[in-house]
C-alpha cells in the first residue's frame, strides 16, 4: 500500500472514517431486521448525489484537508537543487527577513492540488511550509518548502504568503477563499486578525504541541536521511524510519524549551521545561555583542574560545578530576574568569599598564592598542572580552542546562529516546556536540539523543498535516487504510448501480 499522508475529506463527501462508523451503527440497529434496513438504504440512495467521483477528490480540492500527501518515494534534496528563495532582501542595513532552508523535501509521487499552507509562529521566529510543483519541469509530483521570519517582522511573512496565494490563484484558476492557512504557535493567536484580513482566506489554529507530535512522526516514520544522531567519529549518522517509535521525549527549545513525553500519535504529556532557551542566547548575546541575528551569534560561536571566559576543571584542579569523571576541559563555571580577569584588568588600566591583567598575555586586551580590528576579532562593547568567546560560552551554558534537564525528565519517565527539535538548533554542530554529550555523559550511554535536519519545523509540518484523521499516512496504518478502501469501493459501486 502506497504511504500517503490524508486529511479531512471535501465538505461534500463524508469522511471515510464517519461513513464506516455510521455504517456499523446501522447494522447494530438494525440487526435481525434486514427488511427495515434496505428501505433506509434504498431512501438513502435516493438522495440527490452529492459526492464527487473518486478521480476527481484525488485530483481536486475545494478547502484544507481534502488533499492526500502521497509521500511515497519521498527525500531530502540536495541543497543546489533546492527551490530558490522568494522575496529575500534586505533594508537599512538589516539581514534578510526571511531565510530560505535548502533542504526541501521532494514528493514525486504527489500530484493533487494543495491548498494550504502553514506557519508555526513562535516568539523569535515565523517558520513556514508550503508546497510547490517544480520549477519549469514537466515531472510530476512537487516539493515542501521550508522558509522563515523573524516574528518582529511578520508582515514580510503575510506579504511572502500574499505571493503564494496569489500563485496558487493563477495557477489553480480557484478563488483565494479556498487557500486556507493552516496556524500554530501562540502567533497564531496574537496575529490571527493580521493574518486572516491580510490575506482574505480562511486562518485556521491548531494546538502548537499536538503539532509539534505529528510534525516529528512525520519525520520518524516517513522522510529518509531526516533523524540522525551525533558522535564526534560519525557527527550525521542516519537512522532509517521506522514504524515503532514510542515512547519518547521531544525536547523542542525555541525561545523557551517545552518537554513532551509523547506515548502515542494523540497521547502526549508536557513534563517540564526551562525558560532558558533560544530567546535567552539571543537576548543576552544582544546585550553583550554586536551580532545583530541569532545567525550571526551562531557564526561568532563558532570562532570563539569559551576558556577565555569559563572556568574549567583544569583551572581549579590544575588536572582532570579522575574520582568523579571529570576531565580538565569540562566547564566548572560558565563566565567564571570574568570578574576576576575585569578585577585585574581595571586593576592593571588604573596602573597605568593595560597590556597586562587577565590571563597575563595581552591578546584578551588587544582592543585597548587598536589590535582587534587589525586580527578581524569583534569585541563586544563596553568590555574587552571578544565576543565571539562570549558566544561560544553562553551557547555552552545555555545548551548544558536543557541536556541536563532533559536527561533528567527522561530519567524520571523511563524514556531511552530524546528528539531535540526547534530553531534553537539550526544544525549548529557545538550545540548538536553539546546536547548529545551531555545525554551520553549522564546516562552513561544508555539513552539515545536524535536530532533532525528540519528540527525547526516540526509545529509547521504538523500544521501542515494536522487535518488527517487518526493514524493516516504511517506505514502500518491498517485501520486508516481499511477506511480508505471501503470508502473507495463504496463509490465505486454506487457509480456502477448508476451506469
Amino acid at each position: 500500500m502506497t504511504p500517503f499522508v490524508a486529511t479531512e475529506e471535501p465538505a461534500s463527501a463524508a469522511s471515510p472514517n464517519h461513513n464506516h462508523q455510521l455504517q456499523r451503527q446501522r447494522n447494530r440497529e438494525n440487526e435481525g431486521d434486514g427488511d427495515d434496513f434496505g428501505e433506509q438504504h434504498r431512501r438513502t440512495a435516493k438522495r440527490p448525489r452529492t459526492m464527487a467521483s473518486t478521480e476527481e477528490i484525488d485530483s481536486t480540492i475545494a478547502r484544507p484537508g481534502s488533499v492526500k500527501i502521497n509521500v511515497k518515494g519521498a527525500f531530502i534534496v540536495d541543497p543546489d537543487a533546492a527551490t530558490p528563495a522568494q522575496g529575500n532582501g534586505s533594508d537599512n542595513g538589516r539581514v534578510s527577513p526571511s531565510h530560505h532552508e535548502t533542504r526541501d523535501i521532494r514528493l514525486p509521487n504527489h500530484t493533487a492540488v494543495v491548498s494550504h499552507i502553514a506557519v508555526d509562529i513562535g516568539g523569535s521566529l515565523v517558520k513556514l511550509v508550503y508546497f510547490s510543483r517544480e520549477v519549469d519541469s514537466t515531472d510530476p509530483g512537487g516539493r515542501l518548502n521550508f522558509q522563515h521570519f523573524e516574528t518582529d517582522r511578520i508582515d514580510d511573512c503575510i506579504e511572502f504568503m500574499k505571493l503564494l496565494r496569489d500563485k496558487h490563484k493563477a495557477l489553480n484558476g480557484s478563488r483565494s477563499q479556498e487557500l486556507c492557512v493552516m496556524a500554530t504557535g501562540g502567533g497564531a493567536y496574537k496575529f490571527y486578525d493580521r493574518i486572516r484580513d491580510a490575506l482574505e482566506v480562511e486562518v485556521l489554529r491548531e494546538d502548537e504541541m499536538e503539532c509539534l507530535i505529528a510534525g516529528l512522526d512525520f519525520f520518524i516514520a516517513e522522510i529518509p536521511r531526516e533523524v540522525f544522531t551525533y558522535s564526534e567519529s560519525d557527527p550525521m549518522n542516519f537512522v532509517s524510519p521506522r514504524e515503532i517509535i514510542y515512547p519518547y521525549l521531544l525536547v523542542n527549545i525555541g525561545s523557551g524549551v517545552s518537554m513532551l513525553k509523547v506515548t502515542g500519535p494523540r497521547s502526549f504529556q508536557r513534563v517540564g521545561g526551562t525558560s532558558l532557551g533560544g530567546g535567552t542566547l539571543w537576548g543576552l548575546l544582544s546585550l553583550l555583542t554586536g551580532a545583530r541575528s541569532f545567525d550571526d551569534m551562531l557564526a561568532e560561536a563558532e570562532h570563539g574560545d569559551n576558556t577565555k571566559v569559563d572556568m574549567m576543571v583544569g583551572d581549579i584542579y590544575g588536572a582532570d578530576y579522575g574520582k568523579i569523571g571529570l576531565k580538565s576541559t569540562a566547564i566548572a563555571s560558565s563566565f567564571g574568569k570574568v570578574f576576576r580577569m575585569k578585577l585585574q584588568a581595571e586593576g592593571a588600566e588604573a596602573a597605568g599598564d593595560p597590556v597586562r591583567g587577565g590571563d597575563g598575555n595581552g591578546d584578551a586586551h588587544a582592543d585597548a592598542h587598536g589590535d582587534a580590528d587589525a586580527r578581524g576579532d569583534s569585541r563586544a562593547p563596553g568590555h574587552s572580552f571578544s565576543s565571539a568567546d562570549i558566544s561560544r560560552s553562553l551557547l555552552y551554558a545555555v545548551s548544558n542546562n536543557i541536556g541536563q534537564i532533559a536527561y533528567l525528565q527522561s530519567q524520571i519517565h523511563n524514556l531511552s529516546d530524546i528528539y531535540f527539535g526547534g530553531s534553537f538548533i539550526r544544525g549548529h554542530r557545538q550545540t548538536i556536540n553539546t546536547l548529545s554529550y551531555a545525554i551520553r555523559f549522564w546516562s552513561k550511554g544508555e539513552k539515545q539523543a536524535y536530532f533532525l535536519r528540519h528540527e525547526g519545523y516540526l509545529g509547521a509540518v504538523g500544521a501542515f498535516l494536522k487535518r488527517q484523521p487518526v493514524n493516516w499516512g504511517r506505514r502500518g496504518s491498517v485501520e486508516g487504510v481499511d477506511d480508505v478502501q471501503e470508502w473507495r469501493q463504496a463509490l465505486k459501486t454506487e457509480s456502477e448501480k448508476r451506469t
